[in-house]
């Protein structure tokens, strides 16, 4: 009976331990982050280091490469992988239209911080925000989406001319689609 309760007791501990290890620390990020981004990355802690204060830990994040384009009207496009540490690698594609103050082109290497994902599925819908962008040739940046409870920061260093800003959203998809909407 013993040996029952104690057993009992230890897989309820490990349950809880892997439950509060779903998430990632700052270190796993801009880890992540270098080596991804690599050597253009020399602002990307002081980025996370912003979303970690005002988020706290991310339980996923994607990494990823996008284009987008817009003259007062643009569109996004961009695929990736979605990392958990409870649910391991998913593929994600991301479309969506903005429209504002907005004209130029870029391509960008992207690091989306997910907070709040109860499952894989639910980094799929629209998340809407605003975002901001001003650069000649390259830039570090970083803008927040929403979708219900689920907050989504993602962090883009890329290159073109970009001026502006926005209001618009991401539709993440689990398979690619040229529709936007």
């Amino acid at each position: 009976m013993l040996a029952v309760s104690l057993l009992v007791g230890l897989s309820g501990l490990a349950r809880a331990q892997a439950t509060g290890n779903a998430n990632y620390t700052a270190q796993e990020i801009v880890d992540a982050g270098h080596g991804f981004f690599g050597s253009t990355s020399g602002g990307l802690a002081k980025i996370v280091e912003k979303a970690f204060n005002a988020y706290g830990l991310p339980n996923g994040y994607i990494l990823g490469q996008e284009a987008s384009g817009a003259f007062i009207g643009g569109l996004t496009y961009g695929e990736g992988d979605l990392y958990t540490k409870n649910a391991g690698q998913s593929s994600v594609y991301w479309q969506g239209p903005s429209i504002g103050w907005d004209y130029g082109a870029d391509g960008n290497r992207t690091m989306m911080l997910v907070y709040n994902l109860p499952s894989v599925d639910g980094v799929y819908g629209r998340f809407g925000g605003i975002s901001g962008k001003a650069y000649v040739f390259a830039g570090l940046g970083m803008t927040v989406l929403q979708r219900n409870n689920v907050i989504m920061v993602p962090i883009r260093t890329g290159v073109g001319a970009r001026l502006g800003i926005n209001a618009g959203y991401l539709k993440m998809t689990p398979k690619p689609t040229w529709n936007p909407f």
